[in-house]
């Protein structure tokens, strides 16, 4: 990210279309989720020396292990998660909070939670900064989702987890989706986890995609 907030110029408003044009192409349908991708500016989230990069459909390390997702998969979960105006989410795995931005703009309540004290030191600061004060962050374990602040609609898992994490369902609200990728090893299966009024779940997957591991928390709060 940033110190200094990058003009968000015409050029980049031209990449920006062309990136999302790109992304419909390869198979995104949902005209919210492309209208979100077109409006946050990506470049604002890199290092003012990698913002040519920005508007590449490619991952890009942001530090602390990292990446700042590639826009496909940002989009292929957003649109996995079905969001619909107030809906509350749970996103596990701030990172740039590019993906939040996302989140918010389509009409969500984002609660996000990120481990890495370092990049939640510098997100928690960096969204109000860039108009996303509204955007509630917490340093945390993901694993252990938000209680005090559930049920959620929706949940959205940025990082590989080699299983589904018990507390994550339970603070799933009926009829509320899960998003998350699943798988110990370099690849994982894009999964859902769509709960039911009697709290049983319907699993469905989406494929196989490349996501950084989802650690627990170890380090002491501060």
């Amino acid at each position: 990210m940033s110190s200094t907030i990058p003009i968000d110029s015409y050029r980049h408003q031209g990449l920006r279309k062309l990136l999302v044009r790109n992304i419909g192409q390869k198979g995104i349908n949902d005209p919210h989720v492309l209208a979100a991708l077109e409006k946050v500016p990506r470049h604002i989230f890199f290092d003012s020396s990698f913002v040519e990069y920005a508007y590449e459909d490619k991952p890009f390390p942001i530090g602390a292990g990292q990446t700042i997702s590639q826009p496909f998969t940002v989009a292929f979960q957003t649109e996995l998660l079905q969001i619909k105006k107030n809906d509350k989410v749970l996103e596990i795995g701030t990172g740039s909070g590019y993906q939040a931005c996302i989140l918010f703009e389509m009409g969500a309540k984002v609660f996000t939670i990120e481990r890495q004290k370092t990049l939640f030191d510098k997100t928690s600061k960096f969204l109000p900064s860039v108009g996303y004060p509204s955007i509630k962050t917490f340093f945390g374990d993901g694993y252990k989702g938000l209680p005090a602040y559930a049920p959620f609609d929706k949940m959205i898992v940025t990082a590989a987890a080699p299983f589904i994490p018990e507390a994550l369902l339970d603070q799933l609200k009926p009829g509320g989706i899960l998003v998350i990728p699943v798988g110990a090893n370099d690849i994982q299966i894009m999964t859902t986890m769509i709960k039911g009024n009697d709290n049983t779940f319907e699993k469905k997957e989406y494929g196989a995609f490349r996501f950084v591991p989802m650690l627990e928390h170890k380090a002491k709060e501060k």
